[in-house]
């Protein structure tokens, strides 16, 4: 009977970590292709401010550029990490560290970036006639600034605590990246908490409170009221990917409490809660503004075909 049991569960196991294989693969071949589909969109879009100067000297553009930048490094970094992890590659603790820090930085830009958009939509409605001095590009610039230095305040209290736990000879030697790996107290688990919690409450208080603003600024005006309501959706779009992005979250939960299934629920997780939120950016904002939705008609247009090449 325990024999039984026993070649019972081990058939079980064989074909969970069949299915899990073929899951995996298929994510990771999704993975790629989106991958493949977002930075298209992004060489199309960058191409489109680089040589438009109208675009270039508006503040929206000017944000919505830095942020798929930003998301740009974060998939490449995390794509590597992931990668590395996945196939227990060793690379350099310092180096590892390095890469982890980009990743939790960019991570974090990310929602500041998308609380600046929404404010900046929020003065071009509220005050169309200020908007021109107060989003100018030196206050973007600055903007920009504040955003990186508070997603390094964390990575810098992080590095300090860790410093203080691990001897010189630790950056030295090889791991297999993770935060795990890279964790050697519990304070940083609390930095780590209290940075998400802080920043993604501040963050969804900012969309909240500008969305309701530019709601109600749309139903006292009369005229121009489409772009009112079109800057409304556009901040519950920034709203949507916050929501997205705070998902992330949940993959502690699967992973500790559906360990049956941890398998295959990593790349699930990495593929939905960590690049989804960032590969929809060029979609959601290229494609609903005129002007790039213009540029990328023109652009598509003027790349020649795979018969047109051949001749």
């Amino acid at each position: 009977m325990e024999n039984t049991t026993f070649l019972s569960a081990n058939l079980t196991d064989m074909s969970l970590l069949k299915t899990a294989g073929i899951v995996n693969m298929a994510c990771f071949i999704i993975l790629v292709l989106s991958h493949c589909v977002f930075f298209y969109f992004v060489v199309v879009i960058l191409c489109a401010f680089f040589t438009t100067a109208y675009i270039k000297e508006k503040a929206r553009y000017v944000l919505f550029i830095h942020m798929i930048l930003n998301d740009s490094l974060y998939l490449i970094v995390v794509f590597a990490l992931y990668v590395a992890y996945m196939y227990y590659v060793y690379i350099p603790a310092s180096l590892c560290y390095t890469m982890l820090t980009i990743s939790t930085s960019t991570f974090r830009v990310t929602p500041y970036n998308l609380s600046v958009m929404s404010l900046e939509r929020y003065v071009a409605v509220c005050f169309p006639l200020r908007h021109t001095q107060m989003c100018t590009p030196r206050s973007t610039t600055i903007a920009l600034a504040c955003i990186w230095a508070i997603a390094l305040i964390f990575n810098l209290a992080d590095i300090v605590v860790l410093g203080s736990k691990v001897g010189k000879n630790f950056f030295s030697l090889s791991v297999v990246c993770s935060r795990g790996s890279m964790t050697a107290t519990q304070a940083q688990g609390i930095i780590t908490l209290c940075s998400s919690t802080i920043s993604f409450t501040a963050v969804g208080l900012i969309i909240i409170y500008t969305y309701i603003q530019v709601v109600l600024v749309a139903r006292k005006i009369s005229s121009d009221k489409s772009s009112a309501f079109k800057a409304g959706k556009t901040i519950m779009l920034h709203a949507f990917q916050l929501i997205l992005c705070m998902m992330s979250f949940s993959s502690f939960f699967t992973e500790t409490y559906l360990k049956i299934y941890q398998v295959f629920l990593s790349i699930i997780n990495y593929l939905v809660f960590m690049c989804l939120p960032r590969l929809i950016s060029p979609l959601i904002y290229g494609l609903r503004d005129e002007t790039l939705r213009k540029y990328m008609m023109t652009f598509r247009s003027a790349v020649p075909s795979v018969e047109e090449a051949g001749k």
